[in-house]
């Protein structure tokens, strides 16, 4: 079993020291989706929301969020994130938003974090933006699907 990096031979809580790690090309990939009434899903897509237009906003709080993890994640780095992307998916036949999120950079640690939280913060913002008509909205299948750069190398989720 491998040992967690955050943890110091103490026990106790750690930041993971990257001082001494090669600077790489580093990409995290992840998803999400947030299921809702059909009714809910034909609103958004119509633009009928009144808090305004959810695509747009969820897209742009979710690119701030993962600009923000290392302040909301305790233990993450502050990172250099070079690039976000946030697809947005109406899925009809699922009654769901597909969410993506695409985050890289050239440093010394991964940025799955940032990809994860984007995905998350963008979910929720469509959750409130949309509450006032459907409260049984449900966040899921929030998980990371792609990484690589690093010592660790390339991971693909099954």
């Amino acid at each position: 079993m491998q040992k967690l990096s955050h943890i110091d031979p103490h026990g106790r809580a750690a930041m993971v020291n990257i001082t001494e790690k090669k600077e790489t090309k580093r990409v995290a990939i992840a998803k999400g989706r947030i299921y809702m009434m059909p009714e809910t899903l034909a609103l958004i897509d119509a633009g009928g929301v009144k808090k305004g237009e959810v695509y747009s906003i969820a897209r742009i709080a979710g690119i701030m969020a993962a600009k923000k993890t290392a302040e909301l994640i305790p233990l993450c780095h502050p990172l250099p994130i070079q690039r976000v992307s946030i697809d947005l998916i109406s899925n009809t036949s699922e009654n769901c938003i597909d969410i993506q999120a695409t985050a890289s950079l050239y440093g010394r640690t991964g940025i799955e974090m940032e990809a994860l939280t984007a995905v998350s913060i963008s979910a929720l913002v469509i959750f409130d933006m949309c509450k006032a008509v459907d409260k049984k909205m449900k966040v899921s299948d929030v998980r990371l699907i792609h990484k690589s750069g690093g010592k660790s190398g390339t991971f693909n989720a099954d």
